[in-house]
C-alpha cells in the first residue's frame, strides 16, 4: 500500500470537564499535557516511516500521520454549545477523509463524538466502549442528563446506534441497578475487567469484533479509567482491578484498523504522577494512528 493510500488522522482537543459531576474535575487540562507527551513520539517518524520494536518492522505511516487540529471551541459553562462544537469537528474531520482522535475532557464527550460520527457516516454505527463504569444513567437530580455518567445512554438514543452493535469493555465492581436493568432490557453486553484479564488482549478483541460485526462503522471510546490506577493514576476516578497499560495498548493496536474514530477521555493531569497517564494517553493515540493507518482508506 502506498503512503497516499494510507488513512491519516486528526488530533482534536476538547478541554471540557463541565460534566465531571462525580469523581475529580481536571480533565480540561489533558489535551495540553497529552500534546506535550506526543511531541517526542511523533518526532520518530522519518521519511514517512516509523520502526516498530514489537514487530521488528518498518511501518509506512506518511509524514503527516497525526495532525494536531487544535482545540474545539469549548464553552466551559455551556454543555450543549460544547457538544455542538465537538460533533461538528468530528464530522468535518471524517468528511475530509480523515480519522478523528479526540482527547477530552470528561466522558460526557462520548455522546457528541458519537453524534459527529453518525452525522458524517451512513449506516449502523457500533460503539466499543472501554470504561470502568457503564455510563448508562438516564437522569439524576445531582447530575442531569448529559453528565459523565450518561454518555453511553445518550449515544444509544441516536438513530444509527443500537445496543446490539455495541459492547462495553473493562467495566468492574459495582454500578447502579437501574443501569444493569437497562443493559439486560436492551441486549447491551459487557466484558468485565476480570473477564478481559482472563482472556488476554487477542481473545478479547476477537470477542469484541464478533459482537459488533453487524455495524457498518465503529467508534472506539476509551475512558482512561479502564486501565488500572497503578498504571494510570491521572484519572477522574480510581477503580482498582483494571487492565495494564500494555494490555490497553495491544487491544487498541488490534482494534485501530477497524475504527472510524477514537476518543480518549478522563485523563486528569491534576491527579497524575509525573505525567505518566498523559504519556500513556499519547501512546494510545499514536498507536491507534500507526496501526489504523495500515487499513486502506
Amino acid at each position: 500500500m502506498s503512503t497516499r493510500d494510507k488513512r491519516q488522522f486528526d488530533l482534536l482537543g476538547v478541554p471540557f470537564d463541565g460534566e465531571s459531576t462525580l469523581g475529580w474535575p481536571g480533565s480540561r487540562f489533558a489535551p495540553a499535557r497529552v500534546r506535550e507527551s506526543a511531541k517526542w513520539i511523533n518526532m520518530r517518524i522519518q521519511d514517512g516511516k516509523v520502526y516498530c520494536l514489537e514487530t521488528d518492522s518498518f511501518m509506512e505511516v506518511g509524514e503527516h500521520l497525526l495532525v494536531d487540529r487544535g482545540d474545539v471551541a469549548v464553552v466551559p459553562h455551556d454543555t450543549q454549545k460544547t457538544f455542538l462544537a465537538t460533533s461538528q469537528a468530528v464530522r468535518q474531520s471524517i468528511e475530509a477523509g480523515r480519522v478523528p482522535v479526540v482527547i477530552g475532557g470528561d466522558d460526557s464527550l462520548l455522546f457528541p463524538v458519537a453524534q459527529g460520527v453518525c452525522q458524517a457516516l451512513k449506516g449502523r454505527i457500533g460503539v466499543i466502549h472501554f470504561d470502568a463504569h457503564l455510563d448508562l444513567m438516564d437522569d439524576s437530580a445531582k447530575q442531569g442528563r448529559f453528565s459523565q455518567s450518561s454518555g453511553m445512554r445518550r449515544a444509544l438514543e441516536l438513530e444509527q446506534i443500537h445496543a446490539v452493535d455495541c459492547i462495553q469493555v473493562c467495566e468492574r465492581h459495582f454500578n447502579f441497578p437501574a443501569s444493569g436493568r437497562f443493559k439486560h432490557d436492551n441486549d447491551l453486553i459487557h466484558l468485565s475487567a476480570r473477564e478481559v484479564l482472563r482472556l488476554g488482549p487477542q481473545a478479547t478483541v476477537e470477542r469484541i469484533l464478533e459482537r459488533v460485526k453487524g455495524a457498518d462503522h465503529l467508534f472506539l471510546s476509551f475512558d482512561i479509567d479502564a486501565i488500572d490506577p497503578a498504571y494510570a493514576p491521572g484519572a477522574g476516578a480510581h477503580e482498582p482491578g483494571g487492565i495494564s497499560s500494555a494490555e490497553a495498548l495491544e487491544m487498541v493496536e488490534l482494534l485501530a484498523p477497524h475504527c472510524a474514530a477514537m476518543a480518549i477521555t478522563e485523563v486528569n493531569p491534576t491527579t497524575d504522577v509525573g505525567d505518566m497517564t498523559s504519556t500513556l494517553a499519547a501512546y494510545l493515540a499514536f498507536s491507534f494512528a500507526v496501526y489504523g493507518s495500515q487499513a486502506r482508506g
